[in-house]
């Protein structure tokens, strides 16, 4: 037990020099041992938890805001955890409660007080009634810091404090190489008290927006504070850690600011003291970026992100729709691989964000990004563009409700059966990958884009984070003919039947199959090999016929039940014969 104590503390203080430099590390070692020594004393029940980690098909999260759904009179999280108990005990396994603390904007991304709740929103024992019957996932939102923050009032105020919380860039610094997610300034000017009623103008780092203040992460006392928080979060409950926009955490003149070696090195302590203190809770990155650059905050698959978001899923799938071919998703599906058995990935289509166009970069050429972009437009979508070095502009982000992007701006009205269709298969083809998947809210409500909304805040994201009344959303549901009654159904019994089957484990094995251009098919298969699936999925408004000699994959058996619909089927003589109806999703289980 010493000797593990010792490498802990060991690897921590090498994580400190190669942050700080070895005059920092020492005493910035003891420190943070004191902060875990007193959080070991004071929560034992919680360091002595199995690792996470060990993620199994049982594994959904729900992705809603605090007060998604509301009722008069009462808190809305109050309002959310009756509701979610309602509907979804034995249907999802966890909920990410997206930012619930004080904010200033960024509908809750722009946090005032890290260790409080929205007052509007209810107090921690209304986050803890959500968590009774649902594992937690909490969003850590350190890449920066509210304006209105204690800390950054202290800043202005010239508190010696927060005096370096915060990254001053002085005039004239070269941040050309500097990556840019917004079309926006990079540095907010502020005025700073210079004393006796003086102030002086300072240029602070605002990644995203004026209001939203980047840390100083190469100030230690900035990193403890943080840590500090974390801590705090594992202590009320929460089992994932969502790591908001870490990928610019760490900032340097003359680099791209963006996926730098001290970023995943915070990381790795971070990680590290986790493992220690609390280790079941499991880190998941947010890094809306390019394929290669996302998973590689997997570290080598122990001491990094145990999931990461699968950004590039989403845009992509999109893209099978559009063009009812799959081709493109299947190849890319194809190359996905995990460091080890200890992580998997976040699978989603739609969260309170628009779709990323950006891991589509070396996947899609420009002109199908183009095409992605102005059907969105021709649907009523709004597209979000971020600025390129050379101060030109390009697609970033498509804000769209995910089930409205599914559409054909140019088709005559449908029937609320095929709507519910083709978004069901769009969200099976994410249910069946393996990883752990996650379900916004409204797409599994079944909800439109609310564009009212995005036209009264002047953000094109409020397209998708419209409030609901609870009492209107229950008398939807119950009427199974209703678009959300379909949906929600229709989501709720893939859900089901995923839960049930080891095949669909997120550490499983995952084989895609080229059996026809319009259908994305895979073969997953249990860790201990004795049970599959064979998913196929139809991104065409066309009915097809297909063959498919199956006989090389050496397969259990030959006969198959369709767990969606309930129908039987045979192989005959290796081969797969059946007719697949527009845009339907078949899960074949061999019996």
């Amino acid at each position: 037990m010493d000797s593990d104590k010792a490498s802990v503390n060991k690897a921590i203080y090498d994580d400190l020099v190669f942050l700080f430099g070895e005059i920092e590390a020492g005493p910035t070692s003891e420190r943070l041992k004191r902060l875990l020594y007193q959080f070991r004393r004071r929560y034992p029940q919680l360091s002595s938890q199995p690792p996470a980690g060990r993620f199994d098909e049982r594994d959904s999260i729900l992705i809603t805001y605090g007060d998604m759904v509301q009722a008069e009179g009462a808190a809305p999280l109050h309002t959310l955890a009756h509701f979610l108990d309602r509907q979804l005990e034995g249907v999802v396994r966890g909920v990410h409660i997206l930012p619930f603390y004080p904010y200033s904007s960024d509908d809750g991304f722009s946090v005032i007080d890290y260790l409080a709740v929205d007052p509007a929103l209810g107090d921690w024992n209304d986050v803890a009634r959500v968590g009774r019957h649902f594992r937690l996932m909490f969003d850590a939102v350190i890449n920066h810091i509210s304006a209105g923050s204690t800390w950054f009032q202290g800043f202005l105020a010239n508190d010696n404090r927060y005096r370096d919380y915060f990254i001053v860039v002085e005039p004239g610094a070269d941040l050309s190489l500097v990556f840019r997610p917004r079309a926006l300034p990079l540095l907010t000017p502020v005025q700073q008290s210079a004393g006796e009623g003086a102030t002086v103008e300072r240029l602070v780092w605002t990644t995203f927006s004026t209001d939203q203040i980047d840390l100083n992460f190469a100030n230690p006392d900035v990193l403890l504070e943080i840590i500090q928080a974390l801590l705090f979060y594992c202590a009320q409950g929460c089992r994932f850690i969502r790591l908001d926009a870490i990928a610019y955490m760490w900032k340097e003149a003359g680099t791209s600011s963006i996926h730098l070696p001290q970023t995943h090195r915070i990381i790795q302590l971070i990680r590290r003291v986790l493992d220690h203190a609390a280790p079941k809770v499991a880190l998941i990155t947010e890094t809306n970026v390019p394929h290669e650059d996302n998973v590689s905050y997997f570290g080598d698959g122990r001491n990094e992100a145990q999931m990461v978001y699968n950004f590039t899923l989403p845009p992509l799938t999109l893209h099978a729709f559009h063009t009812g071919n799959a081709e493109a998703l299947s190849r890319w599906a194809s190359t996905l691989t995990l460091p080890s058995d200890e992580v998997t990935f976040f699978n989603f289509l739609a969260s309170h964000d628009g779709i990323g166009l950006m891991p589509l970069m070396g996947i899609l050429d420009d002109q199908a990004l183009e095409n992605l972009a102005q059907r969105v437009r021709d649907l009523g979508g709004y597209v979000s563009e971020r600025a390129r070095p050379d101060g030109s502009t390009s697609p970033y982000e498509l804000n769209i409700n995910y089930l409205d992007a599914l559409g054909d701006p140019h088709a005559a009205e449908e029937c609320d059966e095929m709507v519910a269709r083709r978004f069901l298969a769009a969200q099976a083809i994410m249910l069946a990958l393996r990883g752990v998947p996650g379900i916004y809210f409204h797409s599994l409500f079944g909800s439109r884009g609310w564009a009212e909304g995005a036209k009264q805040t002047g953000r094109a994201r409020t397209i998708n984070r419209q409030k609901l009344q609870r009492d209107d959303l229950e008398a939807e549901l119950v009427d199974p003919a209703s678009l959300r009654g379909r949906i929600f159904n229709g989501c709720c019994h893939l859900l089901r039947q995923r839960r049930s089957l080891p095949a669909f484990h997120p550490n499983g094995a995952q084989m895609i199959l080229d059996l026809h251009e319009a259908l994305f098919c895979l073969l997953r298969e249990s860790p201990d090999g004795q049970a599959q699936v064979l998913c196929l999925h139809n991104v065409s408004d066309q009915q097809l016929a297909l063959t498919a000699d199956l006989a090389a994959l050496s397969l259990p058996g030959s006969a198959l039940l369709d767990l969606v619909s309930g129908a039987h089927h045979q192989l005959e003589d290796g081969a797969l014969i059946l007719d697949i109806d527009p845009y339907q999703v078949m899960w074949l289980k061999f019996r």
